[in-house]
């Protein structure tokens, strides 16, 4: 019946009120899209090449591919660091440092003394 009625209603109103309320929820859909998916993407993009322009030697980081170590240099676009026992040295690209350890603890670190001046 409600469904029905919103089809009368429609027709009744012409053609410019439906076209209308399309647009509106065209726009509404737009919006929703932005905030739920294109803004915290843009922002996680945002943290990572923070991150990224941020390491410095001596950091620990673990790359995309689960490797972790200690950076012994920062190059251009390189980096190069030294993981295991063997203290094996691995050059890879920025985009391929995932996170840096510790990065977690120093930001909560932070939050918390904001929090209790």
């Amino acid at each position: 019946m409600n469904s029905n009625f919103f089809m009368l209603y429609a027709a009744a109103a012409g053609g410019a009120a439906g076209t209308y309320g399309t647009f509106i929820w065209l726009g509404i859909m737009v919006a929703l899209f932005y905030f739920m998916l294109i803004r915290p993407q843009k922002k996680k993009e945002k943290a990572d090449r923070q991150l990224r322009a941020s390491l410095q030697a001596g950091d620990k980081i673990v790359t995309i591919g689960g490797f972790t170590g200690r950076i012994l240099s920062v190059k251009d676009d390189e980096v190069t660091f030294e993981t295991g026992a063997a203290k094996t040295r691995l050059t890879v690209k920025k985009w391929a440092i995932q996170t840096r350890e510790g990065a977690e603890v120093a930001e909560e670190e932070t939050k918390d003394a904001e929090e209790s001046k």
